[in-house]
């Protein structure tokens, strides 16, 4: 199965993570399909960068997002800009 997940980098106590699509029988760390984005907690407030129209397109695919990631993307979705295409559907 195919899952939108984090996976972790950065330092010890300092952690930074990645939003990548990978397969659900891979280690936390181990290779990946995509690269969807970037996630750090640390920063104050927490800054997301994570690429929704590619997100979108895993997910019509079948990739089943995590909890933590389900709500990265909420959050993504709220503060990306209004644009027509968005307004209309």
């Amino acid at each position: 199965m195919v899952k939108i997940r984090l996976k972790r980098q950065g330092a010890k106590k300092a952690p930074y993570y990645r939003v990548v699509v990978a397969d659900s029988r891979n280690a936390r760390d181990g290779g990946d399909i995509e690269v969807l984005g970037a996630y750090d907690p640390l920063s104050d407030p927490a800054k997301i960068d994570i690429d929704l129209k590619r997100a979108k397109y895993w997910i019509s695919c079948g990739a089943q997002p995590t909890d933590t990631v389900r709500g990265l993307l909420k959050k993504a979705e709220e503060k990306a800009p209004k644009t027509a295409e968005t307004a209309e559907a």
